[in-house]
């Protein structure tokens, strides 16, 4: 039997954790009328120097203390709105300009619903670590009002005696931002967002930005690239959702302070739940996918934004995984092979957690495959907001374990350390018919 070792440390939803975002208004005129962006700075306008004042005392005493520079904040929501209604800022002065931008601001409970689908890669930076022990950065799918997701991020520590150490999350989260956006107008194809300055990387949340994304940024699953030469790169493949169709988008950042966010095209590309190998193999990338919704797939490209159908590697064959088979993640790289970390869902749609090796030369070539899963949902793993699942957006080789970051019932994140040698041993050879 599998010794899995359980840590204790559990991340579950946050109804605190908040940041300021932009509250829309229509800004188009109804008839005659003014619209109602221009009759809210209007009234704000008509304030005298005093009331704006007094006015924005209140407002700073209720919401200072839970943000980070929140003037800022209101100043830049000013900015926007000034620009869209062509207001003269020489006649307004610092009082008017941030109560402008107060009633154009709202928190927003960015985990209150949901927070789960966790991955975990090395973090960039490794000074200062001792021998056996390595410092991770996670993303976690956090899931707010509206059901809408967006990308958190925990950075920690983890020893070779299996000790997991988050660093603690700032008092204030911190939305990324974009330069010289226009909020009021969602932009389509690649955008670049950037994490302020000041921000640490465990209190940044990475929103929705363009009408693709408009509902949520789901399941990263984020892989350190080597590019070749000691160039790597930190890439993320996510399904960008805007309630009614999904696209495949992949995260690119080299320094986790700017992030491209680009739309991947191809037959593949519409498609949910690819990870991506973490290297070139016979010059070319590679991709798992799940085109049908059932089966897993193997997808070769010459360019990382464009995939088109691959072939089928595998399907589901085991009692907890008739229903369908997905991949948790990008592949990690052992001398044995490609070790591949698979979820499955059975009777009763309970998930399951199991793994497959592939061919080190060859990834269609599967070797061996785990007639039992690594994980399921059991006991208090069963219930949340969505009963019976555990599933991870990728794990990570941490000396002789596995670390396996895994998110339940689609409600908190749990974290497990699987012996690789022990898995590997379960694992049933595969004849190749």
């Amino acid at each position: 039997m599998l010794d899995v070792y359980h840590h204790p440390l559990r991340l579950r939803a946050d109804p605190a954790r908040v940041v300021v975002r932009p509250f829309q208004l229509a800004l188009q005129a109804n008839g005659n009328a003014p619209s109602r962006t221009e009759r809210l700075v209007r009234e704000v306008l008509a304030m005298t120097a005093t009331q704006a004042r007094d006015e924005l005392a209140v407002v700073l005493k209720d919401f200072e203390a839970r943000h980070w520079q929140t003037r800022r904040i209101f100043m830049a929501r000013y900015h926007e709105i000034a620009g869209q209604l062509g207001l003269d800022g020489a006649a307004i002065d610092d009082e008017h300009r941030q109560l402008i931008g107060a009633y154009f601001c709202h928190e927003y409970s960015y985990a209150a619903a949901a927070l789960m689908n966790p991955s975990a890669v090395p973090h960039p930076d490794q000074s200062g670590m001792s021998a056996g022990s390595l410092r991770i950065l996670m993303s976690l799918r956090a899931v707010g009002e509206g059901h809408i997701s967006s990308v958190a991020f925990r950075e920690g520590i983890i020893t070779a005696d299996r000790e997991l150490m988050l660093a603690p999350e700032p008092p204030f989260a911190t939305a990324t931002d974009t330069v010289h956006q226009d909020s009021a107008r969602l932009p389509s194809g690649a955008v670049t967002v950037h994490r302020h300055r000041d921000s640490t990387l465990s209190g940044t949340v990475i929103f929705p930005m363009t009408a693709a994304q408009a509902k949520g940024l789901e399941d990263l699953r984020l892989v350190r690239f080597d590019h070749g030469d000691d160039d790597h790169e930190w890439l993320g493949t996510y399904t960008a959702y805007n309630g009614a169709a999904i696209q495949s988008e992949l995260l690119r950042t080299r320094d986790f302070r700017r992030f491209d966010l680009v739309p991947m095209t191809g037959a593949a590309a519409r498609n949910k739940g690819m990870a991506l190998f973490p290297r070139r193999i016979d010059g070319r990338y590679w991709m798992i996918g799940r085109q049908d919704g059932e089966n897993l797939f193997l997808i070769a490209s010459d360019r990382l934004t464009h995939w088109d159908e691959g072939t089928r590697l595998l399907t589901p064959h085991y009692s907890w995984e008739l229903v369908q088979i997905g991949n948790c993640g990008p592949p990690i790289e052992l001398d044995e092979g490609w070790l591949l970390l698979t979820h499955g869902v059975g009777a009763m749609r309970k998930y399951s957690i199991g793994a497959v090796l592939l061919d080190k030369a060859d990834p269609s070539r599967v070797i061996g495959r785990t007639a039992a899963p690594l994980l399921a949902a059991a006991d208090q793993d069963r219930e949340g907001y969505v009963p019976n699942v555990v599933y991870s957006c990728g794990g990570l080789r941490i000396g002789d374990d596995l670390f396996l970051p895994y998110g339940v019932a689609d409600s908190s994140v749990a974290f497990a350390f699987v012996p690789i040698a022990g898995l590997l041993a379960m694992m049933e050879p595969v004849q190749r018919g």
